[in-house]
């Protein structure tokens, strides 16, 4: 417990003072966020610094090796640290296109499929050379050991995640709050399943987040960028995969099947039809145009997150 709250305590304190620090810094250079012209509810959004990620990613990052060292780290923490920055590097390259080309492109989607798949690869292959192949049953105490199965499992896992993360960041602490609630439930869902010191990073990441989202909640004056949302799905699905926690994403992690989802039904639709199933996808904007607050969509989506987890967490003690 002492470890966690290390952590939890100053992943916050490091989060709360790069993010402060970070702001002035994103501005002078210019690094604002572009505007899609279609999301008429954003134009006041325009030139909102972005890439915070470099901000919350490395403080977790620092206060959780100061936690975890003295604990003796495990490899599995190592290499999902590992992942969750190869995947902001990732997004930090998307992010930097962005502003170089003054669009919203970044990578082409073949581009950022191929890093995304390159990052899973190394992490999935891990995961079967070293034995991490069992995979644990939601709301039972059933698990099996399916071998290199694991291997495109992990691969889907990740990119689903990644890019669900990544859908979901579209709304002031939207990706934040949620993402906050799942790391904390995941690393209460590890530490009581025992073994290993991943929990620790799941600890320290939601107390980065929380700090995070006192410059995110609307009006954001920071937003997290490709560079934090592509890591944030790297961190949760290394994590949840090493653990033998994968079905636990889809749970845990509703918000980012919705997100997914969504926007797969409305490209469909559109493509057969010609017409739209929802106002605007990923759902969470067709929530904004009818009318909802940029705060209460968050706050539903995080509650309902808390809500999974909870009922995750009953199923284990």
């Amino acid at each position: 417990m002492r470890e966690i709250l290390i952590a939890a305590l100053l992943a916050f304190l490091f989060s709360l003072t790069l993010c402060a620090g970070i702001i002035p810094l994103l501005k002078k250079l210019k690094a604002g966020q572009n505007i899609l012209s279609y999301v008429t509810e954003h134009r006041e959004k325009g030139g909102t610094p972005t890439m915070g990620g470099l901000a919350f990613v490395p403080a977790a990052a620092f206060a959780v090796l100061l936690a975890a060292l003295p604990a003796g780290g495990d490899k599995p923490f190592f290499v999902s640290l590992a992942v969750g920055v190869g995947y902001l590097l990732v997004g930090f390259l998307d992010d930097l296109l962005k502003k170089l080309r003054g669009d919203n492109l970044g990578l082409r989607p073949y581009q950022k499929i191929f890093f995304q798949l390159a990052v899973a690869l190394i992490a999935s292959v891990y995961c079967c050379v070293e034995g991490l192949t069992v995979l644990r049953i939601p709301f039972t105490r059933l698990a099996f050991d399916i071998g290199w199965w694991m291997l495109p499992l992990g691969l889907f896992v990740f990119v689903a995640t990644v890019n669900g993360v990544n859908l979901t960041d579209g709304l002031d602490g939207l990706a934040g709050s949620t993402s906050a609630v799942f790391f904390l439930f995941l690393g209460a869902i590890v530490l009581l399943q025992g073994g290993g010191t991943s929990h620790l990073l799941c600890f320290a990441l939601a107390g980065a987040l929380f700090a995070y989202l006192v410059f995110n909640v609307n009006r954001a004056s920071l937003f997290m960028g490709d560079t934090g949302s592509l890591s944030l799905g790297g961190f949760a699905a290394s994590v949840a995969l090493f653990t033998g926690n994968a079905l636990v994403i889809p749970i845990l992690g509703g918000a980012f099947v919705l997100s997914s989802i969504s926007v797969i039904v409305q490209v469909i639709y559109y493509k057969k039809t010609g017409r739209r199933v929802f106002l605007m996808a990923p759902i969470h904007h067709h929530f904004q145009k009818k009318g909802y607050t940029e705060g209460k969509i968050s706050y539903v989506y995080a509650i309902f997150t808390a809500v999974a987890g909870a009922a995750l967490l009953l199923a284990l003690v």
